[in-house]
């Protein structure tokens, strides 16, 4: 019998069990064609079928208008601090951007290879356990971009900023996770491996109609405007990524879809914070306000006790919590797949923990 493991990864992390079972029989023998899926072509009517299936879930998850198209590309959300200034901003014309955590900053630093960039909030002075709220976009920026949801610091955008030019997101680590007016966002990317399926293949939503204003020579393959009028099959997609990426959709939308995802996330984010607050030996990160309900910061005020209390979770199988180099402490990630047993358990482990300890 294969041991129960609370698996609190950042990414890549936790996808449904049934999501594995499905795609590990695929692999052998995908839906009895007798081939394996890393070996369909990516031409077929096979291919196209889940190609096809795996944006609709998209379009129908986030409910999706018409101008709105669905891709799917290669590479994580980095190639896309590069690609989207690349097809949005022109080398005299500036961009707005919010610097709330090391992806913000990546993203900054690409967005200046193609143009102007203004940063017009950061959270910087409080080592980004806040989110900045009082800011002004300017009219005259060709785009705002915003990471929804901070990985390494444990933050998020509670409240979704509203702007007078186009929006742009980086949401990789809380996509699907919380109803939002997708509609609202002009382009949504993310890469699939923290809440949505494997590494190896990006989430694209693009509203079509800020497409093709720039004025440089695009790539081919860079263009979003090819990959739209191709279906995602301007080159040869990663058919296994998709794959998995459909199938998680598919229980996301037997689960309820996003509305009842949501109810789920906020139930296992306040069980841990409710012990984080509670409890003498720990202390979260963020302000409350902004605390984020995917990736769970907290410390230990006595940084002593931090390896004996990674070691109590590893006898427990809980896996992943280590805090990342930046922040120290400890961090869980509660994504989609993660069951509330899990997140019990762990505050079960930091109870006892403290019983011992306090």
């Amino acid at each position: 019998m294969q041991k129960v493991v609370h698996n609190f990864n950042a990414g890549p992390s936790i996808l449904p069990k049934e999501v594995f079972e499905k795609a590990a029989a695929a692999v052998l023998n995908y839906n009895n064609t007798g081939l394996s899926i890393l070996e369909i072509g990516h031409r077929t009517s096979t291919f196209q079928a889940i190609m096809d299936e795996a944006r609709a879930l998209v379009k129908e998850l986030m409910q999706l208008d018409d101008n709105h198209e669905v891709l799917y590309l290669h590479g994580g959300a980095s190639t896309q601090f590069m690609q989207v200034p690349m097809n949005l901003l022109d080398d005299k014309e500036t961009a707005a951007y919010a610097d709330t955590g090391v992806w913000g900053q990546k993203a900054i630093k690409e967005a200046k290879l193609f143009g102007k960039v203004e940063v017009v909030c950061t959270g910087k002075d409080s080592n980004y356990t806040v989110i900045p709220k009082d800011f002004a976009v300017p009219n005259d920026t060709k785009y705002f971009h915003i990471t929804t949801n901070n990985t390494i610091y444990g933050s998020q955008w509670q409240k979704i900023p509203k702007t007078s030019v186009p929006l742009v997101a980086d949401m990789s680590s809380d996509i699907f996770s919380r109803v939002l007016d997708f509609n609202a966002f002009d382009v949504i990317y993310a890469g699939a491996q923290k809440n949505m399926g494997p590494a190896g293949v990006n989430l694209l939503v693009l509203n079509k109609n800020i497409l093709g204003k720039v004025k440089r020579a695009i790539p081919s393959i860079m263009d979003y405007r090819n990959h739209i009028k191709d279906g995602s099959m301007m080159n040869t997609p990663p058919v296994f990524a998709v794959y998995v990426c459909m199938l998680t959709l598919q229980w996301l939308k037997q689960m309820g879809g996003v509305a009842a995802i949501e109810k789920r996330n906020e139930a296992k984010a306040a069980l841990l914070y409710a012990e984080i607050d509670s409890n003498p030996l720990f202390t979260g990160t963020v302000a409350k306000e902004d605390r984020s309900k995917m990736n769970v910061c907290f410390v230990m005020p006595d940084a002593s006790l931090e390896e004996k209390f990674l070691a109590l979770t590893k006898e427990r199988n809980i896996v992943g919590i280590k805090g990342h180099r930046l922040v120290g402490g400890f961090r869980a990630s509660l994504y989609n797949a993660l069951p509330e047993e899990s997140v019990q358990v762990l505050v079960q482990a930091m109870k006892d923990f403290a019983a011992i300890h306090a």
